[in-house]
């Protein structure tokens, strides 16, 4: 077994910009020549997530609109009060989609369905540099 590990700074623009990082854990398996294991992406940030979706415009807009339910901006926030901050929602955005996913590789390919791609969520107030890391377990 093997472990190898890549990060990347991905600038974003904030308020749930939805990036897809699914060509660059593909490429970190590539450059590493593994056959088979477990790729993991990790966003090293308390208001970004990374999960993963069918990256397309009506599953962006139904997801927005999800998480203004779930955690709304203008809501009143301890987070905020206490830090003299505007991001409370972005942390509990944040929290609830969590900051990695795994997904198989096998015979040098990541094991994602036809549609589903791994996305990173910026749920910050305003724009960022974000700290991606994608680490490899494998042969």
């Amino acid at each position: 077994m093997q472990a190898r590990y890549e990060e990347l700074t991905l600038d974003t623009q904030g308020d749930g910009d939805i990036i897809d990082v699914t060509g660059y854990a593909q490429k970190v398996i590539d450059n590493a020549g593994l056959r088979e294991g477990l790729c993991t992406v990790f966003v090293a940030h308390s208001t970004c997530g990374v999960t993963t979706i069918e990256l397309e415009p009506g599953c962006a807009a139904d997801l927005a609109t999800a998480f203004e339910g779930i955690a709304p901006q203008h809501q009143r926030y301890e987070h905020n009060e206490r830090n003299d901050d505007t991001n409370g929602h972005s942390h509990a955005r944040a929290a609830f989609v969590g900051p990695s996913v795994t997904v198989p590789f096998q015979t040098g390919e990541l094991m994602l369905g036809t549609w589903q791609k791994v996305v990173l969520i910026d749920f910050d107030d305003r724009p960022r540099a974000r700290r991606l890391i994608v680490q490899l377990m494998g042969i």
